[in-house]
């Protein structure tokens, strides 16, 4: 990989898009690079918690620019033939459902542009954070193309189907963090130089968690999400007793049981 590295920082893993020519543009060489990457993360036993951001700086025409991922190359996609685009759109799908489904909790750190291809990738993580310079759009309409990565449906599932329509409709790519937060596409908007700060301690405190627990968590509400309600609770109440096989949750309860004041910092095992 050269656009896209890993770094582990205990038990939390950034996976960062430094592909700063293109302002971090997806190519399916990206997609790849990226898949690659959550491929090596899967395979860190000791990784409970996953930071998916962009280059913090990315030089374009002479200027320094923020951005994730300014979205999809349009360059390589202005040529494409009907399968090719197809490919290029089941390649990009199934790199963000891979994501969407990675068992750990991943989060997108926004660290300005947000558009298009890129918008959609921060959609396919389980929670987001972006800069307050971060600009967030749909613009496919506008290059006559539709979202083809999740735009479509992942939007509307997050902030509703009014509004979603609404950037899907009008192509704006100026929509400001302030807004995403006001419509429900982010979780929280912070300064440009504390954002990867912000994000390490919420990752650090999902990784303090019972990982088994959390990964079941994310299973019960992402599938949950897509089936009717009784069956969701079905999937709960399966994930719910699966815990009580796992040498995780004996500890927790233990250490919660013992009222000694001096007992050390609680500490799961994945196991």
């Amino acid at each position: 990989m050269t656009d896209v590295v890993v770094e582990k920082k205990g038990h939390v893993a950034i996976v960062k898009i430094e592909h700063m020519k293109a302002m971090n543009a997806l190519s399916t060489d990206m997609y790849a690079q990226l898949e690659e990457a959550f491929d090596e993360v899967g395979k860190m036993d000791d990784v409970y918690c996953v930071i998916l951001t962009g280059s913090s700086t990315v030089n374009k025409k002479g200027k320094t620019v923020n951005s994730f991922v300014a979205g999809a190359d349009i360059a390589q996609m202005s040529t494409m033939t009907v399968a090719e685009g197809k490919a290029f759109g089941n390649d990009s799908n199934r790199v963000c459902w891979k994501i969407e489904n990675f068992k750990r909790p991943v989060i997108a750190a926004i660290n300005g542009f947000c558009l298009g291809g890129g918008c959609e990738l921060a959609m396919s993580c389980d929670i987001r954070l972006a800069s307050d310079n971060a600009l967030f759009g749909q613009p496919e309409v506008g290059l006559g193309i539709t979202p083809g990565c999740g735009g479509t449906q992942r939007l509307a599932r997050l902030i509703g189907m009014g509004k979603a329509k609404e950037l899907l409709y009008t192509a704006r790519g100026n929509y400001t963090a302030q807004d995403a937060l006001a419509m429900g596409l982010v979780n929280y908007v912070y300064p440009l130089d504390q954002l990867m700060d912000e994000a390490m301690k919420l990752a650090e405190e999902i990784a303090a968690q019972a990982p088994i627990a959390v990964s079941l968590v994310k299973e019960a509400v992402n599938v949950g999400m897509q089936t009717d309600l009784n069956s969701a609770l079905k999937l709960e109440g399966n994930c719910f007793g699966e815990c009580f096989a796992t040498e995780d949750q004996k500890y927790g309860m233990a250490w919660f049981l013992d009222k000694n004041r001096d007992k050390p910092a609680k500490e799961f095992k994945n196991k």
